[in-house]
């Protein structure tokens, strides 16, 4: 008798074993990082500005291949030869939307990436308006994205990751630069995407109100790792890791 296969939310996006990684001006980033995110789970990365957040998501993706360990998105590993694959499979959303759209249109913008993949015709259409319609800017198709707000921009700059059916949605400061009504609709968006995500952020309330778990990278190393709302009640270890909470805000009382 065979072992069934485990469900679906038990299995793995993302498996990060003894992840090292210096620079060549010898500068040590990563020290050995493990963790692992199953598939469907939304996880922040919180950690002090040098402690190799950028390091790290710079791995997911091949960006960076060179240094010791491993990185596995559902299950192929990241190396030279899945490059195109595992770049497909991880969709890094920037901090900055305007780093990501320079097409003279919103709809080319998402249309960019599966076109350069191949798709053509009624499915690259079908492509790009299911993705805007994830982020609500189906509207928005044919406006140039400049004439956009900046919350409408990362919306669309999300969208343009989305068109390419990642494994797994990582972004780089989400909330930065956003009006509270900005920040709520984007917040309700990442509710509401059966994907699994990884949020790079200091905005620590965020994390709480949409990562259910969180990781703190500190020097290089994975210093802590369990669910959000006790990382930000460890005064201790927020003030060791260099995490201040907004003033005013208190996690024990607020709605995660």
């Amino acid at each position: 008798m065979t072992d069934s296969p485990p469900p679906a939310s038990l299995e793995l996006s993302l498996e990060v074993s003894g992840l090292a990684y210096a620079y060549p001006d010898g500068h040590q980033a990563l020290f050995g990082v493990d963790f692992t995110v199953r598939r469907g789970e939304r996880v922040a990365l919180l950690g002090p500005n040098g402690a190799g957040k950028t390091t790290l998501v710079l791995h997911l993706n091949g960006i960076l291949t060179a240094g010791a360990g491993s990185v596995t998105v559902a299950g192929l590993p990241v190396g030279k030869a899945h490059l195109a694959e595992i770049r497909r499979r991880v969709g890094i959303v920037f901090q900055d939307p305007d780093d990501q759209l320079f097409m003279p249109t919103v709809r080319e913008d998402v249309a960019f990436g599966p076109a350069a993949a191949g798709l053509r015709g009624p499915a690259l259409e079908a492509r790009v308006e299911y993705a805007l319609s994830l982020v609500g800017m189906e509207a928005f198709a044919d406006r140039p994205p400049h004439h956009l707000s900046f919350g409408q921009r990362r919306r669309v700059a999300v969208a343009t990751v989305l068109a390419m059916e990642p494994e797994i949605l990582v972004l780089d400061e989400p909330s930065s630069n956003l009006d509270p009504a900005s920040r709520r609709e984007l917040a309700d968006i990442l509710r509401s995407l059966d994907i699994t995500v990884l949020m790079v952020t200091h905005d620590l309330p965020y994390a709480l109100e949409l990562c259910p778990r969180s990781l703190i990278l500190s020097e290089g190393t994975i210093a802590a790792d369990g669910p959000t709302a006790d990382i930000l009640c460890d005064e201790p270890l927020m003030t060791t890791h260099r995490l201040e909470l907004p003033f005013g805000f208190n996690p024990k009382t607020a709605p995660a």
